[in-house]
Parts: C-alpha cells; sequence; structure tokens
C-alpha cells in the first residue's frame, strides 16, 4: 500500500477526495510537516509547503518516492543534499498567478493613494484631501519573469502603465514594453516607480535586492516583494524606508517567518504587512486539486514523465 502524508492545512478537504479517486493509498494527515515527523520513516509520498522540508526531515524519509509542494517554490528542498536524485520533485505552479497578481495591485493602489492615512483620518473623522499619486503613466519593474509576471503584466498595461521586466534569459513577452537582465536590474528599478519582485530564489538570487539597488531607486518609487524575504537585504530596506530613501514598501515575505514581533518593519509608516499570503484565494482548492489528481494518476500508473510541473534537481 502506497503510504502517503499530507502534511498540511488543507488536508483534511484532500485525503476524502484522494480516497475516493485512488484505492490503495494510505493517508496520514497533519496541518504542518514538522507535527508529523514521526511519520516520514514510511511515506513513499509527500504532499506540504516547500519552507518546511530540511535536511534532517528528508534524511527521515528512507521511503520517499515523491515530493509534491503545495507552493511554487522549491528552494528549501532543492538546496538540501538529503534530497535524494531518485525522487520526483512537482508542484502546484500556475494556481497563483492571478491572485498575486492582485495582490500587488493591493499594494501599489494602498501605497500610491496612502490608504493607511485615509483609514486613520476615518477613525478620527477627520475631512482631509490631498493630491493622490494615480497608477496611469507610471513605470513597473517586475523583477524575475514567470507565470505570475505575465499575468501581472497585461494587467499593469490595462491601467496604463509602462512595464519593465527583469529576467535571466533574453526574451519578447506580451505585456512587457522591455526586458532587461539581471545584471542591469539597478537601470531598471531607476525608471519604475514601483519595483515588485519575483523571481525565484536561488544562491544566485541571494539579496538580488541590495543596498546599491536601493539607492537606485527613485525617492518617490515603492517596493513590493511578493516572493521570497532572501531576495531582499531586510537591513538595507530597513535603513533605505527609515531614511525615506524610497517612499514605501509592501511585503509580503519576510527573511524570518513569522515576522518577528520585535522587527522594526512593523512600526515603520511607510510600510505595509501581509502574512505571507499573497498566493491564497478562496479558489485554490478548487484550482489545486487537478494537479494534484493528476499527478497522483501519473505516479500509480508509472507515468512519472506525465507528471505536472516537475522540477529537475540535482544533489
Amino acid at each position: 500500500m502506497t503510504q502517503v502524508l499530507f502534511a498540511h492545512r488543507d488536508s483534511d478537504y484532500f485525503a476524502p477526495l484522494f480516497k475516493k479517486r485512488f484505492k490503495g493509498l494510505h493517508i496520514i494527515c497533519a496541518k504542518e510537516l514538522p507535527d508529523a515527523e514521526s511519520e516520514l520513516a514510511h511515506a513513499n509520498i509527500i504532499i506540504a509547503v516547500d519552507h518546511h522540508f530540511n535536511a534532517y526531515r528528508l534524511g527521515l524519509a528512507k521511503q520517499l518516492q515523491w515530493v509534491q509542494t503545495m507552493t511554487t517554490g522549491t528552494d528549501a528542498i532543492e538546496k538540501s543534499k538529503a534530497l535524494k536524485p531518485e525522487v520526483i520533485l512537482t508542484t502546484t505552479r500556475g494556481i497563483h498567478a492571478p491572485q498575486m497578481s492582485e495582490m500587488a495591485f493591493t499594494f501599489m493602489l494602498h501605497l500610491a493613494r496612502d490608504f493607511t492615512r485615509l483609514q486613520e483620518n476615518q477613525k478620527r473623522h477627520r475631512w482631509e484631501r490631498w493630491d493622490m499619486m494615480r497608477l496611469f503613466g507610471k513605470t513597473i519593474s517586475i523583477v524575475g519573469i514567470g507565470l505570475t509576471a505575465e499575468a501581472l503584466a497585461p494587467r499593469c498595461k490595462a491601467f496604463g502603465m509602462r512595464v519593465i521586466g527583469v529576467s535571466q534569459a533574453d526574451r519578447s513577452l506580451p505585456g512587457f514594453d522591455e526586458i532587461k537582465k539581471y545584471h542591469d536590474i539597478k537601470s531598471a528599478v531607476a525608471e519604475a516607480d514601483f519595483t515588485v519582485v519575483l523571481a525565484p530564489y536561488r544562491e544566485s538570487t541571494h539579496h538580488l535586492i541590495n543596498a546599491e539597488v536601493l539607492k537606485a531607486m527613485k525617492p518617490s518609487a515603492f517596493l513590493i516583494n511578493l516572493a521570497r524575504g532572501r531576495l531582499c537585504d531586510e537591513q538595507a530596506l530597513i535603513q533605505a524606508l527609515r531614511d525615506r530613501q524610497i517612499a514605501g514598501a509592501g511585503l509580503d515575505v519576510f527573511t524570518q517567518e513569522p515576522l518577528p514581533t520585535d522587527s522594526p518593519l512593523w512600526d515603520l509608516d511607510n510600510v505595509l504587512i501581509s502574512p505571507h499570503c499573497s498566493g491564497g484565494s478562496d479558489d485554490n482548492l478548487r484550482i489545486t486539486w487537478p494537479i494534484l489528481e493528476h499527478n497522483m494518476q501519473c505516479f500509480l500508473e508509472k507515468r512519472p514523465q506525465e507528471m505536472k510541473n516537475i522540477v529537475r534537481h540535482q544533489t
């Protein structure tokens, strides 16, 4: 019998679907992978979020054949030498693009119109007017071009924005007015009123947004990070925000999560914080199931090459 460890907050939703659709599965449910370490030794399949994996937990999973992440990113798994080369690694890539694009606009509109100030004025019954920044005619730099960036770019064009992409590869895509390479990131952010970070995290992209990149941004510009906290030098960002070197930031991801209660970011008046939720939506369960169902069928029928969102990894 195939042993499945489903360690995710939605495991109680998906487990009955798996049991109904597939015979011969023994499914153990847990809310998070750290809660289920005692079950790892016998698991053939682990379904969980990427950032809960580490070398210790992968080392415990001696019978592991397939990891299905409930995320797009796989950096926590890929960097571990405990991940055996024969283990299949797949993701839920593709389901997050619409809601992450909408979160980018949530941050942009809130920051541009100083929505926090509007809320404070409403609480105090204060009538105060000021000229608000509009998105029309502004420039956005999207750092990292994947499915989310490809979804965000045309939405920005619909708002009348100029769109610059920053990518590792030379490419031309709909919705982008210009695409620059990573080594030219400073010139890209220098033109931008908003810089949205969507790049994957790798050793090569660690602190991609550093002090020099922040210095290249306009004092009126905003930084939005929806990707990974370690893409940004957090201390350099805090200093840039304190010094008003940039106008503000919208942050969904952080170097340490949950964000520590003593982090200076909580108290900066030019920062909006969300708890790593930009990829979530009211539709996530419905749109995730077809990927999980397809991949499980392919795995059980020994057709791994036909599984969706396979990540090629090296140990």
